[in-house]
């Protein structure tokens, strides 16, 4: 009956219901309803925490990605602050390490395409 996590949530709902309102004094598998309210009760307490850390999760998720922000204007104030300075600037070695292009390594990026000779007539 149960193929996946929820099925088993459904099916144990649909058992302990139909226990209680139709045989509630029986035993069946050697349980009375209480033992088995009692077994199945992990698979309760787990989803519920599993549910807790999710929350968690996605509050740490949003966090980060406040904090994330910060860090952004941090890392832009740095490398403006090497760039504006005399003793280091965007063509220094500290700038390239930094993850950039040193101004000395960059290509203007101007091409000139190469014309065809056209071919003299006989």
């Amino acid at each position: 009956m149960a193929k996946g996590p929820k099925d088993i949530i459904a099916a144990s709902d649909l058992i302990k219901a139909a226990w209680k309102k139709y045989a509630a004094a029986a035993t069946f598998g050697g349980m009375t309803e209480v033992q088995y309210e009692a077994k199945i009760k992990p698979s309760y307490d787990l989803r519920t925490q599993i549910g807790d850390l999710e929350k968690q999760l996605t509050q740490l998720i949003a966090d980060r990605d406040l904090a994330d922000v910060n860090t952004k204007a941090a890392n832009g104030a740095a490398i403006k602050g090497i760039v504006g300075d005399v003793a280091y600037g965007d063509n220094s070695d500290l700038y390239g390490a930094c993850g950039y292009v040193r101004k000395s390594e960059k290509k203007s990026g101007l091409t000139r395409k190469k014309t065809k000779p056209t071919p003299k007539p006989i």
